[in-house]
Protein backbone atom coordinates (compact mmCIF):
# COMPACT_ATOMS: atom_id res chain seq x y z
CA UNK A 1 0.00 0.00 0.00
CA UNK A 2 1.55 3.16 -1.04
CA UNK A 3 2.18 6.10 1.50
CA UNK A 4 -0.67 8.64 2.15
CA UNK A 5 0.22 12.84 1.70
CA UNK A 6 -2.42 15.75 2.35
CA UNK A 7 -1.74 19.26 1.97
CA UNK A 8 -2.94 20.69 4.94
CA UNK A 9 -3.86 24.84 4.66
CA UNK A 10 -4.13 27.01 7.55
CA UNK A 11 -6.24 29.88 6.53
CA UNK A 12 -6.89 32.82 7.83
CA UNK A 13 -9.18 35.75 6.91
CA UNK A 14 -10.08 35.54 3.29
CA UNK A 15 -7.11 35.65 1.51
CA UNK A 16 -6.88 36.90 -2.57
CA UNK A 17 -4.80 34.25 -2.96
CA UNK A 18 -6.44 31.20 -1.74
CA UNK A 19 -8.53 30.06 -4.61
CA UNK A 20 -4.52 29.69 -6.78
CA UNK A 21 -3.16 28.08 -4.01
CA UNK A 22 -6.14 25.04 -3.97
CA UNK A 23 -6.41 25.13 -7.33
CA UNK A 24 -2.56 23.88 -7.72
CA UNK A 25 -3.20 21.13 -5.21
CA UNK A 26 -6.04 20.26 -6.61
CA UNK A 27 -3.88 19.90 -10.29
CA UNK A 28 -1.26 17.70 -8.41
CA UNK A 29 -0.25 14.45 -11.21
CA UNK A 30 -0.39 12.35 -8.12
CA UNK A 31 -3.15 13.02 -6.05
CA UNK A 32 -3.32 14.17 -2.36
CA UNK A 33 -5.72 15.01 0.45
CA UNK A 34 -6.02 18.59 0.37
CA UNK A 35 -7.49 20.00 3.93
CA UNK A 36 -8.30 23.85 4.93
CA UNK A 37 -8.42 24.26 8.36
CA UNK A 38 -9.64 27.62 9.67
CA UNK A 39 -10.96 29.36 13.15
CA UNK A 40 -11.48 32.15 10.96
CA UNK A 41 -14.53 31.37 8.05
CA UNK A 42 -15.54 33.43 5.35
CA UNK A 43 -18.69 33.48 3.55
CA UNK A 44 -17.77 31.41 0.30
CA UNK A 45 -15.28 29.48 1.45
CA UNK A 46 -17.31 26.16 1.71
CA UNK A 47 -18.38 26.55 -1.63
CA UNK A 48 -14.39 26.97 -2.86
CA UNK A 49 -13.67 23.99 -1.26
CA UNK A 50 -16.09 21.65 -2.73
CA UNK A 51 -15.29 23.16 -5.98
CA UNK A 52 -11.47 22.14 -5.38
CA UNK A 53 -12.31 18.78 -3.63
CA UNK A 54 -10.87 20.04 -0.17
CA UNK A 55 -12.44 18.71 3.12
CA UNK A 56 -12.81 22.06 5.01
CA UNK A 57 -12.28 22.16 9.08
CA UNK A 58 -13.34 25.05 10.74
CA UNK A 59 -12.01 24.74 14.87
CA UNK A 60 -11.88 27.74 17.24
CA UNK A 61 -11.18 30.34 18.83
CA UNK A 62 -8.64 31.88 16.61
CA UNK A 63 -5.38 31.51 18.97
CA UNK A 64 -2.82 32.79 16.85
CA UNK A 65 -0.70 30.82 13.65
CA UNK A 66 1.17 28.30 15.99
CA UNK A 67 -2.65 26.94 17.49
CA UNK A 68 -3.66 27.24 13.74
CA UNK A 69 -0.78 25.38 12.30
CA UNK A 70 -0.99 22.68 14.98
CA UNK A 71 -5.15 22.41 14.35
CA UNK A 72 -4.34 21.40 10.80
CA UNK A 73 -2.06 18.94 11.50
CA UNK A 74 -4.13 17.43 13.79
CA UNK A 75 -6.97 16.78 10.85
CA UNK A 76 -4.36 15.83 8.09
CA UNK A 77 -5.69 11.94 8.55
CA UNK A 78 -2.26 11.24 7.05
CA UNK A 79 1.56 10.41 7.82
CA UNK A 80 2.97 12.67 5.53
CA UNK A 81 1.67 16.14 5.61
CA UNK A 82 2.26 19.34 3.76
CA UNK A 83 1.66 22.91 6.35
CA UNK A 84 0.60 24.50 2.51
CA UNK A 85 0.54 28.39 2.79
CA UNK A 86 -2.68 29.89 1.82
CA UNK A 87 -0.62 32.43 -0.62
CA UNK A 88 2.02 29.74 -2.03
CA UNK A 89 1.65 28.35 -5.16
CA UNK A 90 2.80 24.30 -5.71
CA UNK A 91 3.97 22.91 -9.18
CA UNK A 92 2.37 19.58 -10.32
CA UNK A 93 5.33 17.36 -9.78
CA UNK A 94 5.05 18.39 -5.74
CA UNK A 95 3.19 15.46 -4.40
CA UNK A 96 5.22 12.61 -6.51
CA UNK A 97 8.10 13.99 -5.64
CA UNK A 98 7.39 13.68 -1.93
CA UNK A 99 6.22 10.64 -2.11
CA UNK A 100 9.44 9.44 -4.48
CA UNK A 101 11.56 10.80 -1.76
CA UNK A 102 9.85 8.82 1.05
CA UNK A 103 10.23 5.77 -0.95
CA UNK A 104 13.79 6.47 -0.47
CA UNK A 105 14.41 7.81 2.56
CA UNK A 106 11.13 6.57 4.77
CA UNK A 107 13.25 7.15 7.79
CA UNK A 108 13.45 11.09 7.29
CA UNK A 109 11.25 13.38 9.52
CA UNK A 110 11.60 16.03 7.17
CA UNK A 111 11.57 16.24 3.36
CA UNK A 112 11.87 19.81 1.93
CA UNK A 113 12.63 21.39 -1.96
CA UNK A 114 13.78 24.40 -3.26
CA UNK A 115 11.52 27.22 -3.86
CA UNK A 116 11.37 30.08 -5.95
CA UNK A 117 9.39 33.42 -5.78
CA UNK A 118 6.60 35.37 -6.69
CA UNK A 119 5.34 38.87 -6.40
CA UNK A 120 1.90 39.80 -5.31
CA UNK A 121 0.93 39.29 -8.82
CA UNK A 122 2.03 36.09 -9.45
CA UNK A 123 5.11 37.03 -11.18
CA UNK A 124 8.57 35.65 -10.81
CA UNK A 125 10.83 37.68 -7.98
CA UNK A 126 14.83 37.16 -7.37
CA UNK A 127 14.78 35.89 -4.39
CA UNK A 128 18.42 37.90 -4.39
CA UNK A 129 21.52 37.31 -2.07
CA UNK A 130 19.73 35.90 0.83
CA UNK A 131 18.11 33.00 -1.67
CA UNK A 132 21.37 32.46 -3.05
CA UNK A 133 23.03 32.35 1.07
CA UNK A 134 20.09 29.70 1.44
CA UNK A 135 21.19 27.29 -1.20
CA UNK A 136 25.14 27.41 -0.22
CA UNK A 137 24.00 26.61 3.23
CA UNK A 138 21.92 23.67 1.81
CA UNK A 139 24.49 22.59 -0.86
CA UNK A 140 27.08 22.32 1.89
CA UNK A 141 25.11 20.36 3.87
CA UNK A 142 24.06 17.66 1.46
CA UNK A 143 27.17 17.76 -0.04
CA UNK A 144 25.43 15.96 -3.01
CA UNK A 145 23.71 13.71 -1.01
CA UNK A 146 19.73 13.14 -0.39
CA UNK A 147 19.46 12.53 3.37
CA UNK A 148 21.56 13.85 6.03
CA UNK A 149 21.12 13.26 9.73
CA UNK A 150 24.49 13.46 11.48
CA UNK A 151 25.24 16.31 13.76
CA UNK A 152 27.46 18.34 11.77
CA UNK A 153 25.39 18.53 8.66
CA UNK A 154 22.29 19.70 10.70
CA UNK A 155 24.72 22.10 11.90
CA UNK A 156 25.62 23.96 8.48
CA UNK A 157 21.83 23.54 7.90
CA UNK A 158 20.24 25.01 10.61
CA UNK A 159 23.48 26.91 12.73
CA UNK A 160 23.54 29.77 11.32
CA UNK A 161 19.81 30.49 10.07
CA UNK A 162 16.79 29.04 8.32
CA UNK A 163 17.33 28.12 4.76
CA UNK A 164 14.56 26.00 4.57
CA UNK A 165 11.55 27.71 3.01
CA UNK A 166 8.76 26.42 5.30
CA UNK A 167 6.07 26.01 2.83
CA UNK A 168 8.20 23.72 0.81
CA UNK A 169 8.38 21.13 3.86
CA UNK A 170 6.70 17.83 4.32
CA UNK A 171 6.52 16.45 7.60
CA UNK A 172 6.49 12.81 8.29
CA UNK A 173 4.18 11.84 11.59
CA UNK A 174 5.48 8.48 11.67
CA UNK A 175 9.01 9.10 12.43
CA UNK A 176 7.87 11.89 14.65
CA UNK A 177 4.33 11.35 16.00
CA UNK A 178 4.32 13.82 18.83
CA UNK A 179 5.54 16.45 16.34
CA UNK A 180 4.02 20.32 17.37
CA UNK A 181 4.94 23.74 16.47
CA UNK A 182 5.59 26.02 19.41
CA UNK A 183 2.03 28.45 19.67
CA UNK A 184 4.17 31.37 21.80
CA UNK A 185 5.88 32.30 18.02
CA UNK A 186 4.79 34.16 15.49
CA UNK A 187 7.71 34.03 12.97
CA UNK A 188 10.47 31.71 14.18
CA UNK A 189 8.08 28.52 14.89
CA UNK A 190 8.93 26.95 11.69
CA UNK A 191 12.85 27.21 12.36
CA UNK A 192 12.84 25.78 15.92
CA UNK A 193 10.59 23.25 14.14
CA UNK A 194 12.78 21.95 11.84
CA UNK A 195 15.64 21.84 14.56
CA UNK A 196 13.30 19.55 16.69
CA UNK A 197 12.47 17.17 13.47
CA UNK A 198 16.32 17.12 12.60
CA UNK A 199 16.80 15.61 15.73
CA UNK A 200 14.03 12.99 15.64
CA UNK A 201 14.77 11.46 12.09
CA UNK A 202 16.96 12.00 8.69
CA UNK A 203 16.40 15.57 6.65
CA UNK A 204 15.55 14.67 2.85
CA UNK A 205 16.19 17.34 0.54
CA UNK A 206 14.47 17.24 -2.84
CA UNK A 207 16.79 19.00 -5.73
CA UNK A 208 13.90 20.43 -7.98
CA UNK A 209 11.67 23.68 -7.57
CA UNK A 210 8.51 22.37 -6.48
CA UNK A 211 6.86 25.23 -5.50
CA UNK A 212 7.23 28.83 -5.09
CA UNK A 213 6.50 31.28 -2.23
CA UNK A 214 4.38 34.43 -2.73
CA UNK A 215 5.79 37.73 -1.54
CA UNK A 216 3.87 40.51 -0.20
CA UNK A 217 3.70 43.14 2.72
CA UNK A 218 0.46 41.66 3.79
CA UNK A 219 2.01 37.98 4.47
CA UNK A 220 2.95 37.25 8.17
CA UNK A 221 6.60 37.43 7.60
CA UNK A 222 6.34 40.78 6.41
CA UNK A 223 4.21 41.93 9.10
CA UNK A 224 6.60 40.48 11.72
CA UNK A 225 9.16 42.04 10.37
CA UNK A 226 7.19 45.59 10.50
CA UNK A 227 6.57 45.29 13.77
CA UNK A 228 9.95 44.13 15.31
CA UNK A 229 8.74 40.32 16.31
CA UNK A 230 11.12 38.71 14.10
CA UNK A 231 14.22 40.28 15.40
CA UNK A 232 12.80 39.42 18.69
CA UNK A 233 12.05 35.64 18.33
CA UNK A 234 15.41 35.26 16.90
CA UNK A 235 16.82 36.44 20.51
CA UNK A 236 14.78 33.52 21.95
CA UNK A 237 16.67 30.68 20.36
CA UNK A 238 18.29 29.96 23.99
CA UNK A 239 19.72 26.79 24.46
CA UNK A 240 20.23 25.80 20.87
Amino acid sequence: MSMRHAFVVPTYGESPYLRDCLGSLAAQERRSDVVVATSTPFDGLQALCDEVGARLVVHGPNRGIGPDWNAALDVAQAPLVTVAHQDDLYHPRFSAAVLDAHARSPCSALYFCDAGEVTGDGRPRDGGTNARIKRLLVAAAFAGRHSVGGAVSRRLLLGLGNPIVCPSVTINLEVAPGFRFREDLRTNMDWLAWLDLSQAGAVTYIDERLMDHRVHTNSETGRCLEDGRRGREHALRIGR
